[in-house]
């Protein structure tokens, strides 16, 4: 393979996974988090330990060579790095086996409501906003006996 053939693929995936760049202020942010005391706090409260920050300074150093001058293996090396996070982040879903996961939804997934949850929703606020949205036109006595307008609130000044 030639360098020109590695690199049409190179930043053909770059262009398909651009959407997974985060804005590189977002890459310092994280690593600033990762590195305070109370991330600290809550990385060993949660794993027991402190964890790595450097992939969150690496991610922001990559980023901004992308974005400064267009680096595609910088933004190679920032794509990877979020699909890793990604599939960790996942891990514990895909090895799932107690659940049995659906190929398509119930059969009755869209059956109405039972009357009784249908009478609590007529004339909740819910239901005026979504008339009203809709260009429904609403009574005044609906909008007046709304739950909104006996419910009884309290201000604190």
């Amino acid at each position: 393979m030639m360098q020109g053939d590695s690199d049409l693929i190179l930043e053909k995936e770059v262009s398909n996974n651009r959407w997974s760049i985060r804005p590189c202020q977002l890459y310092k942010e994280e690593y600033k988090d990762c590195k305070s005391i109370k991330g600290r706090f809550h990385q060993y409260f949660v794993h027991g330990d402190s964890l790595d920050c450097s992939s969150w300074e690496h991610d922001f150093e990559n980023c901004l060579k992308y974005e400064k001058n267009d680096d595609l293996k910088a933004a190679k090396n920032v794509i990877d790095s979020e699909a890793s996070r990604r599939k960790e982040r996942m891990k514990a879903h895909y090895e799932n086996n107690i659940w049995t996961k659906r190929a398509n939804p119930p059969e009755d997934w869209a059956k109405p409501l039972p009357d009784h949850l249908n009478q609590q929703y007529e004339n909740s606020f819910l239901d005026l906003k979504s008339k009203e949205m809709r260009g429904i036109p609403i009574s005044p006595e609906a909008a007046t006996n709304s739950s909104l307008q006996s419910a009884s609130f309290c201000t604190i000044m």
